[in-house]
């Protein structure tokens, strides 16, 4: 079975991402003993900010049925650091690794951009979620203009493929995929993560530092499903290739997002699960693409009839 894919003018070995937050800066996952980079297409690096950021107070990561909440705020050493200490160190011979830009206004999210263009990442990854401190804390990701603003930004500074991170936080997600492709975007990921909390009872307090935080895992799984639905009919017209993530955690999973639209799947809570999850979820598109006589995983990418 073929399992290569074509994303964003790029060659991916699988179809299989890491994704931003859940292995660090490409270091972490490399100790497990019978993990292989082999298996991933793309290791999308941990968010990444001009200057270097010490995050939210604790506590910062909590376990919910079925899901994470994490706030960690984007913790990180700084744009300049990444580029001259951990990327030289990255095994970039074996897979692809890809920043995740962040910035509190569009200024930083362009200059960060520029900085990765003279580097080995292949691609960015645009996390618009971030509030822009010049419209008072207004998140970019919630409305089309200002995150088009962002996308428009960073191409003017960058040939190398840009993914727009769509929030599932707002009801315009096809205006906002709209007016980023128009801006310069060469592909999608979806979703972020849901915003939510959880409560101390004893305590009568919020059990995040942050408040509130970003929920992953399987809880989310059916609202990434329908938001890759909403707006696949757009992005397959215009050929933008969608990176689906949300609570994938197997192979059924991982097939459900393909077949939806997903033309490479995204792995990030499901990892703590199992740090091996990879090569279970390669063997079983490989099972299901055998029995469904699908010779490349591509070709199987959008087939829901509905």
């Amino acid at each position: 079975m073929n399992l290569s894919i074509p994303f964003a003018g790029l060659t991916l070995q699988t179809p299989l991402i890491l994704l931003s937050g859940c292995v660090g800066f490409g270091e972490e996952y490399t100790r497990i003993e019978g993990f292989s980079n082999q298996d991933v297409g793309a290791v999308i690096l941990k968010g990444t900010t001009l200057e270097p950021r010490m995050g939210n107070t604790p506590n910062r990561v909590y376990e919910t049925p079925s899901g994470m909440l994490n706030a960690i705020g984007l913790q990180n050493p700084g744009t300049p650091y990444v580029i001259e200490h951990i990327l030289p160190r990255l095994p970039h011979h074996e897979t692809q690794f890809w920043a995740n830009v962040n910035g509190s206004s569009i200024e930083e999210y362009a200059e960060v951009a520029r900085r990765f263009d003279d580097s080995p990442v292949t691609a960015m990854e645009i996390n618009i979620s971030c509030p822009n401190v010049k419209e008072g804390g207004v998140h970019f990701g919630n409305d089309p203009v200002m995150s088009a603003k962002v996308v428009a930004a960073m191409r003017a500074v960058t040939k190398k493929p840009l993914i727009t991170k769509i929030s599932p936080n707002n009801a315009q997600v096809v205006d906002i995929v709209q007016a980023c492709a128009e801006a310069g975007s060469d592909a999608f990921s979806v979703i972020n993560t849901l915003v939510g909390m959880a409560v101390d009872i004893e305590k009568r307090q919020p059990i995040l530092g942050n408040i509130s935080g970003g929920l992953s895992g399987p809880a989310i799984k059916p609202v990434a499903l329908w938001k890759i639905h909403q707006i696949r009919e757009y992005t397959a017209k215009h050929q933008l290739p969608i990176l689906g993530q949300g609570g994938i955690c197997n192979g059924h999973d991982a097939i459900e997002f393909a077949i939806t639209g997903a033309d490479a799947i995204g792995l990030g809570t499901g990892l703590f699960y199992d740090p091996l999850l990879c090569k279970k979820i390669l063997t079983d598109l490989e099972d299901y693409m055998q029995r469904h006589q699908f010779d490349a995983y591509q070709n199987m990418v959008g087939s829901l009839s509905c």
